[in-house]
């Protein structure tokens, strides 16, 4: 896939997609949304990490786990934030700090994890035999 091969592009893709979520993340949901707040923060962490492998970790496990540590601490930091930003400002922007919030977060980022691994070991398994068999047949 030639798409994902420019090293400077991910960058800013990543970095366009981090400025985005946190300024998402600080301001208040519409009312529509506000009772599905949980499962948002669970689908938008399962996609934020299918993103950040997808540019990032390919098949790589330690990748994987750096991305999946760093997703886990922006939530946390996101979380404080809020909190701080409603002290700071002295007026709620958004919501408080949410144990909930980081709970439903962690439910996305594993959610993905099981399937990428799942995947990478399929796909793993499926590549061995092909390779072991030109091997074999160059001798």
């Amino acid at each position: 896939m030639t798409l994902f091969q420019n090293k400077k592009t991910n960058l800013f893709l990543a970095f366009l997609f981090l400025a985005v979520s946190i300024i998402g993340f600080m301001v208040k949901l519409p009312s529509a949304f506000r009772h599905y707040d949980k499962e948002l923060h669970s689908l938008f962490y399962f996609l934020a990490a299918a993103f950040l492998n997808v540019l990032f970790a390919k098949k790589r496990f330690s990748r994987h786990i750096l991305i999946f540590a760093f997703l886990y601490l922006l939530g946390m930091s996101i979380e404080y934030a809020q909190e701080y930003s409603n002290q700071f400002f002295r007026k709620r922007i958004h919501g408080r700090y949410d144990k909930e919030d980081i709970l439903s977060n962690l439910k996305g980022l594993i959610a993905f994890s099981v399937l990428w691994i799942v995947y990478v070991g399929v796909v793993s398994f499926i590549k061995k035999p092909s390779i072991r068999n030109e091997a074999d047949d160059r001798q």
